[in-house]
């Protein structure tokens, strides 16, 4: 917990005082905190490594005919993995934490590109071969509140608060049995996985501000009338590869599947993240993220996020 916490704090000071800070102070920054994480992370069977990236986009226009808007847009994440194996058991951690905003000439409000706190912990102890009895946790949320964002009868743009940090969030943990090849490819099932979405139950009373219309059970990411909290058991399985695609481009795959035997079990919850990074040199490189997420409770229909840029990288 000390060092999750360590990260969070990395990422939410930096989140903050990203309007004051120079480059310079952001990267003596960067250092110390990782130091301070690192420094938490010690002893015999340990191996840690991670990334601190900053993602930038930038665009201009000045008497551009064709059309055109002024626009710019930073993410800044990390990306962690503190693992341990000794004898016959294994126990990987990876946190991953971003945080992006655009902003474009002609809007009212800057935007969020990414807005993604997730936690990630399995322990396996050796069963035969390459296979581990297993036990997993993923928790997943957000950092700020976010919007729906549309136009009032003027035209006007305005925004209705629609998620905020812990709504939703969601802790999916299960007992299971995994396949590793290696550190760049594992394989993981659990059949009998328990999932909790959790809500402030603010949004599920009252008027539902994404219909304006009085609120129905499971509207809101599955949650019933005035409650907080939703729980699913059913089958969950991931999949984690990370490959060298050529010299300096690695693609990091990560597939969540997940299927609810109490509601709809036909209806599998989809989460599939790939992240691209082209290395320039040392600290550059072009990276490219995507996801897709298909999950019925939260919205009817595919769910894909995309962005590429310049990016910063700072390895510890």
């Amino acid at each position: 917990m000390r060092k999750l916490a360590l990260l969070l704090f990395v990422l939410v000071n930096f989140t903050f005082v990203q309007a004051q800070n120079t480059e310079k102070e952001l990267i003596q920054n960067t250092e110390k905190a990782v130091k301070k994480i690192n420094d938490t992370i010690e002893g015999e069977g340990w191996k840690k490594k991670g990334t601190v990236s900053l993602l930038l986009n930038q665009s201009s226009f000045n008497n551009w005919i064709a059309g055109g808007e002024d626009s710019f847009s930073g993410t800044l994440g990390i990306n962690y993995d503190f693992n341990y194996k000794k004898d016959d058991i294994t126990w990987d951690n990876k946190i991953l934490a971003y945080y992006g905003l655009l902003q474009t000439k002609n809007s009212d409000f800057s935007k969020k590109t990414d807005d993604r706190l997730e936690f990630n912990s399995i322990v396996g102890k050796k069963a035969f071969g390459q296979w581990y009895y297993s036990y997993f946790l993923n928790f997943r949320t957000q950092f700020s509140i976010g919007y729906i964002y549309g136009q009032d009868a003027n035209g006007k743009e305005i925004r209705t608060e629609n998620t905020k940090f812990m709504s939703p969030g969601y802790l999916t943990t299960g007992p299971g049995i995994y396949w590793t090849k290696d550190a760049n490819l594992k394989i993981n099932f659990a059949p009998l996985t328990s999932k909790f979405t959790f809500v402030d139950n603010a949004y599920t009373t009252g008027i539902n501000q994404a219909t304006g219309l009085p609120y129905v059970d499971g509207d809101y990411f599955g949650v019933d009338e005035g409650k907080s909290m939703r729980y699913e058991l059913g089958f969950y399985a991931s999949v984690y590869y990370k490959l060298a695609i050529m010299t300096n481009v690695t693609a990091e795959n990560t597939l969540n599947l997940y299927s609810n035997y109490l509601e709809d079990p036909q209806n599998v919850d989809i989460d599939y993240s790939l992240n691209i990074v082209m290395k320039v040199n040392k600290f550059l490189s072009a990276n490219l993220s995507f996801q897709a997420i298909y999950d019925d409770n939260a919205y009817q229909g595919l769910q894909t996020r995309e962005v590429f840029g310049l990016g910063l990288n700072f390895g510890f």
